[in-house]
């Protein structure tokens, strides 16, 4: 399926992979080697199977007796695959059989040179459009995702709006789909992970062009996931807490002033900076992980989203007319029924994006649901695998001595918002005031940032000249949510890293996220403008641009000029990710689960799913979680937004978070992150273990994060 709705972070669910891979701009390098030729061995040959139109029985034997005569034995697999591909998606308006056979003898590239030509062409003209209908899409949605100015109904239609929506229609109409087709070999998951491996970067990147048509998905399809993605983003995106007016038992407000926080991400981060705040900071965890039920329960009082107009408290759950005035009066909201709950919006939005991908069923034969769409084709890792990877982390033994280490740090038995601890990161000796105003006094604007980045990548290893390079092509923009990285499709185009930049200048949570962000950015650079095949442009799937980004991400306070971490920060810094694989794993865990209940209740209501995620969301707690923090029922693992605006997107992370790993440990060895990161972001979009084996020399696993883990166990305990 072809789509364009490609703001980064608003993807997975049922925009296909395809689409995401755009965003990404990750390409390939010369990794395999080689082109492919027309004697070569090829993906393995389907039979003509599920023919509808009963004159095709005679048509395609017919044709392959003709061109085999015409071309030579050597043609036969080929044109027998091809002939396959086109008849299963051929249809009465496509044309009778005397067009079916024209095209067919017309089109066959029977011969190396007019194959070469075919793919060079292709090749070509598909970056062209790719990346001018993705710079179209940009520009549409801009309104949406930047802090400039106030999104009026009509901006909203824009941003729905998704230019490419008729491309696949196009293409199957003007049948330049069925030329891929007739040509080129679709690939099942299964074939890909046996051969893959033999296969050369020309036979890859053949591989993915067909994989595009493998699909004919309706335009009006394309337009409804793309409008339901974009209310969804929306939703999310202007989901915020103004958290001075949260009042606690005695009327207190325990959070500054102006403070606005976005559902979840910020709220989640305002947990972990509260470690570091000795007076208040355990009853603002406590004040706001009751927030974050409220959310997930859908008993959050609706006139208290993104309403600095009253006051709040979460505990008994009134409202009041704020006594305070800390915003401009414009973001003051009409005034509303006080408690009146919010009527499952949550869960209505995550309907409205279970139903636009279960219109994408019926026209997705070999992934009929979202949940083989997710793992057959965008991640490419078989469900059951990775299930059993996070199981794994989750039953580790580890989680048991890692939770006790934090019990003694913190002298107190751990609450279920400890899933968030920060104490091992390095760093946390400073305080969130601190990290704020140096980060504010460096950063005052986007632009300062901008002006910034060669100096950021050359601290992370990069020569100055890669780093000017890579600079020159990002375009740092203020974000209206929490940020996110946009790539470019085409080589003319620039990459874009949205960050959020208060009024007073960009905030520590902000640089963080930037950084994580400019990963991505440096990512999408060096493949798609280094690549030798475009078509592979784009690493394996979203775990592995997640896992490069974490990279960076993981050096934020030394590109602040902060202290490089030693051996003892070093293993803090691991079990850090180790507490955060396992807090995302069960995270990943329930938004499967929801997925997989929906699929068996397709009719539910909102009310309904919302009951179904709750439960879902305790009896994994109660599993994996009860055990280690003696609570039972907790709902927290169902606060995460990615679950409604980016459906199935969670395991990416945890995914990510082993590759990363595997990646920082390759990094050691190499001797530095520049000229690797840049090695290894232009291996291309090859099978997720196919590209780690080249990578690192190992398969996608976490064991490599919990044999890290149990060494940094070893080292903090040792003191060392």
């Amino acid at each position: 399926m072809i789509s364009f709705s490609l703001r980064h972070r608003r993807k997975s669910g049922s925009v296909p992979a395809f689409l995401l891979r755009q965003l990404l701009a990750v390409a390939a390098g010369a990794v395999l080697g080689g082109t492919s030729t027309a004697q070569e061995k090829s993906p393995a040959q389907p039979a003509i199977a599920g023919l509808e139109l009963a004159w095709m029985q005679d048509a395609a034997p017919k044709l392959t007796h003709e061109l085999v005569a015409r071309h030579g034995e050597s043609q036969r697999a080929r044109l027998t695959r091809g002939l396959s591909q086109v008849a299963q998606l051929w249809r009465a308006e496509d044309g009778d059989q005397a067009s079916f056979e024209e095209f067919v003898r017309t089109n066959f590239a029977g011969d190396q040179v007019t194959l070469d030509t075919l793919f060079n062409r292709f090749e070509h003209l598909q970056e062209q459009l790719d990346g001018h209908l993705h710079e179209i899409n940009r520009e549409f949605s801009q309104q949406l995702d930047l802090e400039a100015g106030a999104v009026l109904p009509f901006d909203e239609m824009f941003g729905g709006y998704d230019p490419a929506a008729h491309v696949l229609d196009d293409f199957f109409q003007n049948k330049l789909a069925f030329v891929v087709l007739l040509n080129f070999p679709l690939t099942t998951l299964d074939e890909r992970l046996q051969d893959g491996a033999t296969w050369s970067r020309r036979q890859w990147a053949e591989v993915r062009l067909a994989q595009r048509f493998a699909k004919r998905i309706p335009a009006k399809v394309n337009l409804a996931y793309a409008a339901a993605s974009a209310k969804a983003g929306q939703y999310i995106a202007n989901y915020n807490i103004w958290t001075h007016h949260l009042l606690d038992a005695q009327g207190r407000r325990l959070f500054p002033a102006g403070q606005r926080l976005l559902s979840h991400w910020n709220l989640r981060d305002e947990i972990k900076a509260d470690y570091a705040d000795t007076q208040t900071g355990l009853a603002k965890q406590r004040m706001l992980q009751q927030v974050m039920e409220r959310i997930v329960t859908q008993t959050i009082p609706a006139a208290v989203v993104d309403n600095p107009g009253v006051d709040w408290n979460p505990m008994t759950n009134v409202v009041t007319p704020a006594a305070v005035q800390d915003a401009d009066p414009g973001a003051v909201k009409p005034a509303q029924s006080g408690d009146a709950p919010e009527p499952n919006t949550r869960y209505a939005t995550l309907a409205m994006m279970f139903a636009a991908a279960r219109e994408v069923d019926p026209y997705s034969p070999t992934a009929r649901t979202q949940l083989d769409r997710q793992f057959n084709e965008e991640l490419e890792i078989p469900e059951a695998r990775v299930q059993a990877m996070l199981q794994q982390v989750l039953t580790s033994p580890l989680v048991e001595q890692t939770a006790r280490l934090i019990e003694s740090r913190l002298g107190r038995p751990l609450e279920p918002f400890d899933l968030w601890y920060n104490g091992f990161r390095p760093g946390s000796q400073y305080s969130e005031t601190q990290l704020d105003a140096l980060v504010a006094g460096k950063y005052p604007t986007a632009a300062a940032y901008q002006q910034d980045i060669p100096n950021l990548l050359r601290k992370l290893g990069f020569p100055a000249g890669r780093a000017a390079y890579v600079a020159a092509n990002i375009m740092v923009d203020p974000a209206r949510g929490s940020g996110h990285a946009m790539g470019a499709a085409m080589r003319t185009a620039k990459v874009h890293l949205r960050t959020r930049v208060g009024k007073t200048g960009m905030n520590y949570k902000g640089f963080n996220i930037a950084v994580h962000e400019m990963g991505h950015n440096v990512e999408q650079t060096f493949s798609l403008n280094e690549v030798d095949h475009t078509l592979l442009q784009g690493v394996p799937n979203n775990a592995f641009t997640e896992a490069l980004a974490f990279v960076f991400q993981g050096h934020d306070l030394e590109l602040l000029g902060l202290p490089a971490p030693d051996a003892r920060s070093t293993a803090e810094k691991t079990l850090n990710e180790f507490w955060s694989a396992y807090e995302i794993a069960g995270v990943a865990l329930v938004d499967i689960g929801v997925w997989h209940w929906m699929y068996d209740h397709p009719a539910a209501t909102p009310a309904e799913l919302d009951a179904a995620t709750v439960r879902i969301a305790r009896e994994t707690w109660n599993r994996y979680y009860a055990p280690v923090f003696h609570q039972n029922d907790v709902v927290l693992l169902g606060i995460y937004s990615h679950m409604i605006e980016l459906p199935l997107y969670l395991p990416n992370y945890l995914i990510g978070s082993f590759i990363a790993n595997q990646v920082e440990e390759q990094m050691q060895l190499a001797g530095g992150i520049g000229p690797e990161f840049e090695r290894i972001a232009k291996m291309g979009r090859v099978t997720p273990d196919l590209w780690m084996i080249h990578a690192t020399g190992k398969p996608v696993g976490p064991e490599a994060l919990l044999t890290a883990a149990q060494k940094a166990l070893v080292t903090v305990r040792a003191g060392h």
